[in-house]
């Protein structure tokens, strides 16, 4: 078994274009967006390790908020999901996996989280 590092951010609350049906298009819809990334670690963490022996966490946050464009509709969540992997990829060539989770907060009628899981291996 080889060693991994996962980071991870979750919940994170923001608006974005994205829906198929006429009451979901022309305005933001709120998503709950959680996102795991792997990297590759370097043989041992020291107490006194730069922030450049990982990835800044605010990285992830990024990229499932102001990372995301706000002129652009996302008929599904899915391609929201794709230009998170893709951003995160492109940051940083240690990532070699990412897994976005994102519910759609609007359409939850009991509290329930509906929406999807997406996992990309970095390809090439």
């Amino acid at each position: 078994m080889s060693d991994s590092l996962i980071l991870e951010v979750a919940n994170v609350e923001t608006d974005v274009l994205t829906g198929i049906y006429s009451e979901e298009t022309g305005r933001p819809q709120p998503l709950r967006i959680s996102i795991r990334a792997w990297l590759r670690p370097q043989d041992h963490y020291t107490p006194d390790c730069p922030l450049t022996a990982s990835k800044n966490y605010m990285d992830l946050k990024h990229a499932a908020s102001t990372g995301l464009p706000t002129d652009v509709h996302f008929q599904l969540i899915e391609a929201v999901g794709d230009h998170i992997c893709d951003t995160l990829f492109v940051q940083d060539a240690r990532v070699s996996r990412v897994e976005v989770k994102i519910v759609k907060l609007a359409i939850s009628e009991a509290g329930e989280d509906i929406g999807m899981t997406l996992t990309r291996e970095r390809r090439g």
